[in-house]
């Protein structure tokens, strides 16, 4: 079993910056690639970014490029998301989650393993 458990979230201007983590632990996977996803209320959950723990690339939804960066801290089993720019609309619970199946990574199909989720605001 992997265990996944984020934090860093909260309630932020619009125009601020928040810093999320996801600690892994349990069996964990160097092949497994790691997601961030988030649901606001009423919507369905979306894709943020993802990158591999083998590292090498990284992938971002259109809405987040240039404001969102994910990385990871394989030594710490952790994986962040920076989040610049905070808008509004990014009001979300974010969940982070592990993909070791195949599948398309912007979907929640290939993702067997999901933390809890973090809480966050952004107020205008």
């Amino acid at each position: 079993q992997v265990q996944l458990v984020e934090s860093g979230g909260g309630l932020v201007q619009a125009g601020g910056s928040l810093k999320l983590s996801c600690a892994a632990s349990g069996r964990t996977f160097s092949s497994a690639i790691m997601g961030w996803f988030r649901q606001a209320p009423g919507k369905q959950r979306e894709f943020v970014a993802a990158i591999p723990w083998s590292g090498g690339w990284t992938d971002y939804a259109d809405s987040v490029k240039g404001r969102f960066t994910i990385s990871k801290d394989n030594a710490k089993n952790t994986v962040y998301l920076q989040m610049n720019d905070l808008k509004r609309e990014d009001t979300a619970v974010y969940s982070c989650a592990a993909a070791t199946r195949s599948g398309v990574l912007t979907t929640t199909h290939p993702y067997d393993y999901w933390g809890q989720g973090t809480q966050v605001t952004v107020s205008s």
